[in-house]
């Protein structure tokens, strides 16, 4: 589902349901980022139910309920807290205020799931890991472009296979347009977002830990600049990192804020897996000048040249997964501390950045 920017992307999948009608209900709390039509999108095809959405802007409030019709808007935050009938609440909040709204969720019962990054500085992870520990609920991370695009669940499925053996090396590029008219004040500030490693680059570390089997990683090298947007100080348009995980496996990746105005999609998001036995590339949303479907996987093994255009053919189940992972307190979606760990590893990153002038 391509869009002009990548703030308003927002995959629909097919229905499937994990659960009963009615067994599981969540609310939508802080609104300032397009994702949380997404993690929406994916929670109520997976079942679950949105029954309250809260935010101060009355406007974003009334947007998301034209979506979700069946959910009603709730007067403030603690009406939220105090429901008892909602097990989850999901957010897409300025960054900087992610965690806070997690810790009073889990303080209240509730599991919490938040859009990336899900946190902005070590304090805020020390303080989630705190309120997890204490409270026994989880703090789920909405990783979109692994989560939420078919090429990279269908990349999971092959290294899981054993497609091209261990996994040796990630490099992933993730760029993005800006679009500056039409975003938020808070966009520009860096304490409000986290920096540009923080924020686009958790999903690029996030991935090097799933797709390496890491568990833990360095930060060997991290760069960020403010190349072309001199008007907006406080933006990074653009950064990139080398890493290498506990298991040996080495990663780069570069994000940028510079998508052409000529691009069909949002941003031509690609990664490329070596392993001992092989190759895969993915183009997550567009094959430049010769597709405007995205979803394209490239294998290239001990058999031959493959290409797998899996647009529409193999769906979102890490959304029921967690749901079901909800009720049931398990943990088969994604652990607490990969998600943990991913966030703590971006906030490092961007921590230790050389910033580059030019």
């Amino acid at each position: 589902m391509p869009a002009s920017e990548g703030m308003n992307y927002a995959p629909s999948g097919k229905p499937s349901p994990v659960c009963q009608p009615g067994e599981f209900r969540f609310a939508a709390v802080g609104l300032d980022h397009g994702h949380i039509y997404g993690m929406c999108n994916g929670l109520v095809e997976a079942g679950a139910e949105l029954a309250l959405v809260y935010d101060p802007d009355p406007a974003k409030v009334d947007a998301l309920l034209a979506r979700f019709p069946a959910a009603r808007a709730a007067r403030s935050e603690q009406e939220v807290l105090d429901h008892p009938e909602v097990a989850l609440v999901a957010s897409g909040a300025v960054p900087a205020d992610r965690a806070g709204t997690g810790i009073r969720a889990l303080e209240h019962g509730k599991d919490y799931f938040v859009d990336k990054p899900p946190l902005t500085t070590l304090e805020q992870l020390a303080a989630a890991r705190e309120a997890v520990a204490r409270t026994g609920r989880k703090y789920g991370v909405y990783y979109s472009e692994r989560l939420h695009v078919e090429a990279a669940v269908f990349a999971g499925q092959l290294v899981e296979r054993g497609a091209i053996g261990r996994v040796l090396h990630v490099l992933g590029t993730g760029p993005h347009r800006i679009n500056a008219p039409s975003r938020p004040e808070w966009f520009f500030q860096k304490e409000r977002y986290g920096g540009i490693l923080c924020d686009i680059g958790s999903h690029q570390i996030e991935q090097f830990l799933f797709f390496t089997g890491a568990k833990d990683a360095t930060i060997t090298a991290s760069r960020v600049a403010n190349y072309h947007h001199k008007d907006h100080p406080g933006l990074e348009d653009f950064g990139d990192c080398s890493l290498v995980g506990d298991n040996g496996a080495t990663g780069y990746f570069r994000v940028d804020w510079f998508t052409p105005d000529g691009l069909s999609s949002w941003g031509d998001g690609r990664m490329v897996l070596l392993g001992t036995d092989g190759y895969i590339e993915l183009r997550k949303y567009v094959d430049v000048a010769r597709e405007a479907t995205g979803d394209h996987v490239y294998l290239v093994d001990r058999q031959g040249e493959h290409h797998f255009s899996v647009h529409g053919q193999v769906g979102y189940p890490f959304f029921g997964q967690f749901v079901r992972d909800c009720l049931d307190r398990t943990e088969t979606a994604m652990t607490q501390e990969h998600a943990f760990k991913a966030a703590e590893l971006c906030v490092r990153a961007e921590m230790e950045a050389v910033r580059v002038e030019g």
